[in-house]
């Protein structure tokens, strides 16, 4: 399916769009796709969770760890359980910027130049080890990831609805990668490290893998109106003044921290706040509590996170500082209501 049928898809014809089930509700769907996820990303059940909560959310995901424990697999999986259009990018030193966004190309019958997009214009993009392209062409999705749209030439190209980025890196330390811009970093809302499985997901895997990748059985089991849907419903998710005082806590505390030469920005609490409602509807709540925001702290906050020098030489990490912050900030709590 070329890049100009997709654009038709999400935006021009919405009848190609498959429609809701009315009897489908949050719940029931939310399960769906955790229960196909794990059908093929074997002991992971908190990394698919997140997937999901990511995406209603409406943000970006980076998973990031060691070459061959399943990013690119659970990026393709939670695209294929959702029926609406994919598109891969392969991130390479030689990728250019034009080759994600797209270019103008004269037309020599019409006598003008055309716009052709590039794979960025997908519901899901997949971006395959994002940090082995240069900075300039990972750069190229900064406007992409934040404000949904492409400008080429001059010209403003808005981007489909539901929009995710779904991108994997390695460890910036093995060869042939570049580190992400600070810039690039804050636009994801989470970051996954996969790990390994443990010995009984490892054994389960070598009996159903070593023929035939359980992806190829996964088929679609909701529709981009359902995600839709499901995405209104978190924004309607209530917070109260005192959770949203424990999330601006959170982040100051983060900026005075001795140890951090960079704090969490006003973006990343804006997303934390984001995820901790879609992970409250995903427990079957209308309202977001401290334990949703504490729990997904560290997913949302760490890797925007810089340690001064001491703090790296000394072998801490930016999770062992969100644990810590966590800690030290008391949870503010809502005067009740007479």
């Amino acid at each position: 399916m070329d890049v100009q049928h997709n654009i038709a898809e999400v935006a021009a014809d919405p009848r190609l769009v498959t429609a809701p089930d009315p009897e489908a509700g949050f719940y029931a769907i939310a399960t769906r796709i955790l229960d196909s996820i794990q059908t093929v990303i074997d002991g992971k059940p908190e990394a698919a969770r997140l997937a999901l909560t990511v995406l209603l959310a409406q943000g970006h995901l980076l998973l990031e760890d060691v070459p061959g424990v399943g990013k690119t697999l659970l990026a393709k999986t939670l695209a294929r359980t959702i029926d609406c259009t994919v598109n891969r990018i392969q991130f390479t030193p030689d990728l250019l910027p034009s080759d994600v966004t797209g270019v103008s190309i004269y037309n020599q019958d019409s006598r003008r130049f055309e716009f052709r997009p590039g794979p960025v214009f997908a519901n899901i993009v997949i971006g395959d080890e994002i940090n082995r392209a240069s900075a300039k062409t990972q750069s190229s999705l900064l406007e992409c990831m934040e404000e949904h749209q492409v400008t080429v030439d001059g010209h403003t190209h808005q981007l489909g609805d539901p929009f995710m980025v779904v991108a994997t890196q390695n460890p910036i330390e093995m060869e042939g990668t570049y580190p992400l811009p600070e810039a690039q970093r804050d636009r994801f809302m989470a970051r996954i490290s996969m790990g390994y499985p443990d010995a009984r997901a490892e054994a389960d895997m070598l009996e159903t893998h070593q023929s035939v990748s359980p992806l190829a059985a996964i088929r679609p089991v909701a529709g981009v109106e359902d995600i839709a849907g499901m995405m209104r419903q978190v924004r309607e998710v209530y917070v109260s003044p005192a959770v949203k005082d424990y999330t601006v806590a959170l982040g100051r505390a983060t900026r005075e921290h001795p140890r951090l030469r960079l704090g969490a920005s006003p973006r990343s609490l804006l997303q934390l706040l984001r995820a901790a409602k879609a992970g409250a509807a995903l427990e079957g709540r209308d309202f977001v509590l401290p334990d949703d925001i504490a729990a997904i702290a560290d997913a949302v906050l760490a890797h925007r996170l810089l340690l001064d020098r001491k703090a790296t030489s000394a072998g801490e990490t930016a999770s062992g500082i969100v644990a810590d912050v966590l800690s030290r900030v008391p949870v503010t709590r809502e005067a009740p209501r007479r």
